[in-house]
């Protein structure tokens, strides 16, 4: 865009599964972590039930389902720094994901993260994947009363951003984020991870749908979408 405004809405990003391919390190933080409470045979089925959802509500649900005595403040601490050891290496981001960040920010759009992860993981993935150049304003569920599908961080963005809640468009790749996007008066944007079990009339809600996920999805599809939108 040649460093021109581009008119467009205010963006904001879910990260974990929109941005960065970093379910499988958040996997494999949960299956060490429930190791060590003698949890041998969480499955990434098991784990796809929370795509979209914070980490504290999910663990909170593991724990009652397994019956850890362990206070969930402890199973969060453990979680973020398992997860923080392989985030910090071997996160990456969605190539089309970032040509749209890129673009958006060259045009002077107004960006930001909203994202469920605590903010030491944000800063890890954004770091480690460059973005962060571009996206230094994010928020985490960590931050706000209620994780997503509740609107909440999808609220405290759009005020830190200083921009109207109506006005913003979220990317978005769970259930529950679409939910959270609508709740809080926003367009979706809708990129499905297909690893996730995921309800399809919830995902047809959305403003734009890329039904084939990260495979369907182009930059310029949204920047067009965007500015005719």
């Amino acid at each position: 865009m040649n460093n021109r405004s581009f008119p467009a809405p205010p963006v904001l990003f879910d990260l974990d599964g929109t941005l960065v391919d970093s379910e499988p390190n958040y996997y494999e933080a949960g299956r060490r972590l429930l190791a060590r409470y003698g949890v041998r045979d969480f499955s990434w089925e098991n784990h796809t039930r929370f795509i979209g959802i914070g980490t504290r509500e999910t663990l909170t649900v593991l724990r009652e389902e397994y019956g850890i005595e362990a206070p969930v403040d402890e199973l969060l601490a453990g979680k973020n720094a398992l997860y923080l050891e392989l985030a910090g290496t071997s996160t990456r981001a969605f190539p089309e994901m970032r040509a749209l960040v890129e673009r958006l920010h060259e045009g002077g759009v107004p960006m930001a993260v909203a994202s469920g992860s605590s903010r030491a993981a944000i800063e890890a993935s954004l770091s480690v994947t460059g973005l962060d150049a571009y996206l230094p304003l994010y928020v985490s569920a960590e931050e706000v009363a209620h994780g997503k599908p509740e609107p909440d961080v999808f609220l405290e963005a759009a005020r830190r951003l200083g921009v109207a809640p109506d006005s913003c468009v979220v990317l978005e790749d769970a259930v529950p984020g679409v939910r959270a996007a609508h709740a809080a008066g926003m367009r979706c944007v809708a990129v499905p991870d297909d690893r996730a079990t995921a309800d399809g009339a919830a995902f047809g809600k959305a403003e734009l749908l890329f039904p084939g996920g990260q495979a369907e999805f182009t930059a310029a599809a949204v920047l067009e979408w965007l500015s005719t939108g």
